[in-house]
């Protein structure tokens, strides 16, 4: 699940805040366009898939759920898996007997929508367009901090919808995430309950504080 944060880290970073030095003038015109277009969300709401494959790109995995973003707020539900974050916490229950609480700046080195969301991006990544053939326009992300769990992010932006719909996350080890989304919900109205766990809900979960 973290590398599904990271990914959808990543579109929300652009969806709401678009970098304000670019390295590329190409890239940073097309994601300014991106962030005109939808400067006035209120909350987004959304299906995924991702599919995991190994360095010989064979597949490994696929994991399907929904997501909500609101600012600096996330939601993600797979399966009985759930994670919460109201901006501040992260909140990781596995659907049944524990829920795991962490602040959002416990772990420098892992990508946050809420760390994103600030000026992380222009400090903390190279990016440059790699290419605007067929229905896409591609972004290459590096990480500046070699001490960060991926190498390189593409993103995806729909030349028509103006929208980033994929991700390809590539790790240390070469192995690949393509990340999609689909269902799109830009006009959203999520209460911020949606981002926190109620412990009312489930007095018998355990919860351990890191």
């Amino acid at each position: 699940m973290k590398q599904l944060a990271v990914i959808i880290a990543l579109i929300a970073t652009t969806m709401f805040g678009v970098a304000q030095v670019g390295n590329d003038p190409n890239a940073k015109k097309i994601l300014d366009a991106v962030s005109a277009k939808v400067k006035g969300f209120k909350g987004i709401t959304a299906n995924f898939k991702y599919v995991t494959k190994n360095k010989q790109k064979v597949t490994k995995g696929s994991v399907a759920g929904q997501i909500s973003i609101k600012g600096q707020k996330y939601y993600i539900k797979q399966g009985a898996t759930e994670i919460f974050c109201d901006g501040a916490k992260v909140w990781n229950f596995n659907g049944s007997t524990e829920v795991t609480v962490s602040e959002v700046e416990a772990d420098s080195k892992t990508l946050s929508p809420q760390k994103l969301l600030t000026n992380f991006y222009d400090k903390d990544f190279t990016y440059k367009l790699v290419s605007s053939e067929g229905a896409f326009h591609q972004i290459q992300m590096i990480p500046t901090d070699k001490r960060k769990n991926f190498k390189q992010v593409i993103i995806f932006v729909d030349k028509a919808k103006n929208l980033i719909t994929k991700a390809n996350v590539v790790d240390k080890s070469d192995n690949t995430i393509e990340f999609e989304l689909s269902n799109l919900n830009t006009t959203a109205n999520l209460p911020d309950t949606k981002f926190t766990f109620d412990t009312k809900k489930y007095p018998k979960v355990e919860v351990i504080e890191q």
